[in-house]
């Protein structure tokens, strides 16, 4: 308690201000690691049905013969009793069509639908998504993309075994390859933050989206949803702005078996990352408002602790000896939240696929900030330019 009786609180009203900021900024922060990120830690395995129901997986492709040749393979041969897998050729001119035609009879469950144009009135994914659904022979639909890879021949399983009877949703997990470089770095922390963010969330009641590479619901809940309907022209958010609409605390699961995961091959130019990043973060604008008051609190604390903590630790600098009770107090607010982040995130990460390696959460977090930053500006400064998915 010395310490604060020995600041000058009157001498310096700005760095007061910036402190109060700052410390409500952790707080925030300190919120969301220690009582939202850490549900994700204690989740129980669920148990296995009694009997399995049939599945229907679907899987839209475009120009993508060189990945289904490696992806339908390992969907073929799933431990599972019934279920069947439906490829939604969309418009593909790379050969995927006759490799179908040659290839088909091997597959046990695998058939071909093909799409050979596009419509005004919906985007070319979202048409063939409802076409998938509507001729899926069976409610439980499984989603995912051709250039995923399920870990195991227990994915189909474990996905579906997440699905009480009270349940209509199973949000997933899917994780980028690990490569080498710094954007494979990047990819790999960003997808794994987003992802500890929505399957947090959604066990904490409050399930906001799902991804489209590893997303189970049944079919009767999109047809009574209308499908697409509310934004079939939107480009992209075909998983999370359904889940935005759909999703709720009593229908929604979550599936945290590592059998269950689906990695996805990841981009590998800047250029064709930032196009992506793009379109998804051009889709968050169509989220319900208290969804986007979440997600903006989260952000803005996560930024405002790394600007705020630089501009007292620059200010103090300049002023100690007698801004030295400012230092300490922001040093060790700020210490305390990335301790806490390191620790929750690290034990996130050995849970969903060792995603990134522990040591490394302090530096990602720090640029986490700066590409909060980065793409905030580019957003807003792009925000009437169309996005396009291919």
């Amino acid at each position: 308690m010395a310490l604060f009786y020995s600041i000058d609180w009157f001498s310096s009203p700005a760095l007061n201000v910036l402190l109060a900021l700052f410390i409500a900024a952790v707080i925030v922060q300190l919120y969301f690691i220690l009582f939202v990120f850490t549900k994700i830690l204690w989740r129980p395995s669920a148990a296995p049905p009694k009997k399995w129901a049939g599945v229907s997986i679907i899987v839209c492709a475009h120009n993508e013969a060189h990945n289904l040749k490696e992806l339908l393979p390992m969907l073929d041969e799933q431990d599972y009793p019934d279920y069947e897998v439906i490829v939604m050729n969309d418009r593909s001119w790379d050969g995927t069509e006759e490799w179908a035609e040659t290839s088909a009879v091997a597959f046990r469950h695998v058939h071909f639908m093909h799409i050979d144009k596009e419509y005004d009135h919906v985007t070319p994914k979202k048409y063939a998504l409802t076409t998938g659904i509507r001729h899926a022979k069976h409610d439980i639909v499984l989603l995912t993309d051709a250039d995923c890879r399920p870990t195991t021949d227990q994915w189909l399983k474990g996905m579906v075994e997440c699905l009480a009877a009270d349940k209509e949703i199973v949000l997933g997990f899917s994780p980028y390859e690990k490569h080498g470089g710094f954007l494979n770095l990047l990819i790999r922390f960003e997808t794994f933050y987003t992802a500890v963010q929505y399957l947090s969330f959604a066990l904490a009641g409050r399930p906001y989206m799902g991804v489209g590479r590893n997303l189970l619901y049944r079919k009767k809940t999109f047809l009574n949803n209308k499908g697409f309907y509310s934004h079939l022209k939107v480009t992209g958010g075909d998983d999370d702005l359904l889940m935005n609409e759909i999703a709720n605390k009593t229908n929604t699961a979550v599936c945290l078996n590592p059998d269950a995961f689906m990695v996805s091959i990841p981009k590998k130019t800047w250029k064709e990352w930032y196009r992506q990043k793009k379109r998804h973060l051009s889709v968050s604008k169509h989220y319900k408002i208290h969804h986007k008051i979440r997600l903006a609190c989260l952000s803005a604390s996560q930024v405002l602790s790394w600007v705020l903590g630089l501009v007292i630790f620059s200010l103090g600098i300049v002023w100690y000896p007698a801004s030295l009770g400012y230092l300490i107090i922001a040093g060790s607010a700020f210490l305390l939240r990335l301790l806490s982040l390191w620790i929750v995130l690290g034990l996130a990460s050995r849970k969903l696929y060792k995603t990134v390696g522990w040591f490394s959460i302090p530096f990602l977090d720090w640029v986490l900030f700066v590409y909060y930053i980065t793409m905030g500006i580019v957003m807003w400064s792009n925000r009437r330019k169309k996005v396009r998915w291919r």
